[in-house]
């Protein structure tokens, strides 16, 4: 039976020391009797501590190699003979995208490339067979379609991509380039788009781990304009789930809409880790406050920033059946309690990178 099914073979996973990458790499090992092998240049914001205690380790095995190089990418596909790939390799933070947007082109659009090829060439290799039960699933974000007006609909597959960012912009011409890719090779191709996800080994420059670690170290808690921008949050387990859900049973060639549906502004999550704060270690809380929640300042915005992203995966329930199994609440305290539980994490992946927003 081929990998793609999620009962056997092997499973090549881009980007697993981080944190979607390790939580599917988790999944993959919990719910299916494949092999999973990452590959992870293990940048500022991977790390083979995501990748401690795994269930099944004995299935798992991690090559440190940049995908950017193809011909060590190459020979990890020579002796790994995998029946899949699932491709999440990627720069992801828009700030840093704003900043020093050369590292996105090269990692998201020339990285895939790369990988795409490698794929094309690793398949001319493989019997009839094998060829026809391999998939290729490229993991992408909702930014792709930009601004989505308070008024409007959340996005649906096919729906026109207007990228804001650098980042945005990056992971859009990666999808370009695996539609192309599946239309002009036949390469066979899946692609999941997903809302901002909540959970553990989540680097500490994003929003929730960030606001976690400087209200613990009593630091006010910027937040760009009004704080009013809505995402949509979603479990990183549920998206993990999704993902082994569309390499099993995904159409090659469709694109699949991940998503909880529920939305919550920046000041509503912001707020709500203060409350949890103050519930679960108000030992920690700094003497002259009375609430974390007076750590919050509204900072200048971003340039560019989207108010509102929201996607419609009517498609991944109906057709593939899955549904989220952690509602926001419940996904939140989960979140704030492991990094409160974990604080050792956190610091090493913070030494490990001196220009760490502060």
């Amino acid at each position: 039976m081929s990998a793609a099914s999620g009962q056997a073979g092997r499973i090549l996973v881009t980007g697993g020391a981080g944190f979607i990458g390790s939580a599917l790499v988790r999944e993959l090992l919990r719910s299916t009797s494949a092999s999973v092998v990452s590959v992870d240049a293990l940048t500022y914001a991977g790390s083979a501590d995501s990748l401690a205690d795994l269930p099944s380790p004995a299935r798992h095995v991690l090559e440190v190699v940049d995908i950017r190089d193809a011909r060590t990418l190459a020979e990890v596909f020579r002796r790994h003979r995998p029946q899949a790939v699932m491709h999440l390799a990627a720069e992801t933070h828009v700030d840093r995208s704003i900043a020093g947007p050369s590292a996105f082109v090269h990692t998201n659009v020339l990285g895939t490339f790369t990988v795409l090829e490698v794929v094309r060439d690793y398949l001319s290799t493989l019997g009839d067979d094998a060829r026809a039960a391999f998939r290729f699933l490229q993991v992408s974000t909702d930014e792709v379609y930009g601004d989505v007006a308070p008024e409007e609909a959340p996005r649906r597959e096919g729906d026109v991509f207007h990228p804001g960012s650098p980042y945005s912009a990056s992971k859009a011409a990666a999808d370009h380039l695996l539609q192309a890719w599946h239309r002009t090779y036949g390469l066979p191709v899946l692609v999941t788009r997903c809302s901002n996800n909540v959970g553990p080994r989540q680097y500490p420059e994003k929003l929730i781990p960030l606001c976690i670690q400087r209200a613990l170290s009593g630091q006010t808690l910027p937040l760009f304009g009004d704080g009013l921008q809505l995402r949509d949050w979603l479990h990183v387990d549920d998206h993990a789930r999704a993902l082994r859900l569309v390499l099993e049973q995904g159409v090659a060639g469709q694109v699949y809409h991940v998503s909880s549906g529920e939305s919550r502004s920046n000041l509503e999550v912001v707020t709500l880790i203060c409350a949890l704060l103050d519930e679960l270690a108000p030992q920690r809380r700094p003497d002259h406050l009375a609430h974390f929640a007076e750590l919050i300042r509204h900072v200048a915005d971003r340039p560019g920033h989207d108010r509102r992203y929201a996607l419609d995966s009517s498609r991944l329930r109906s057709e593939l059946g899955w549904r989220p199994q952690h509602d926001f609440a419940d996904a939140m305290r989960q979140t704030v309690r492991w990094y409160l539980e974990n604080p050792d994490w956190s610091a090493r992946m913070l030494a490990r990178q001196t220009g760490c927003p502060a």
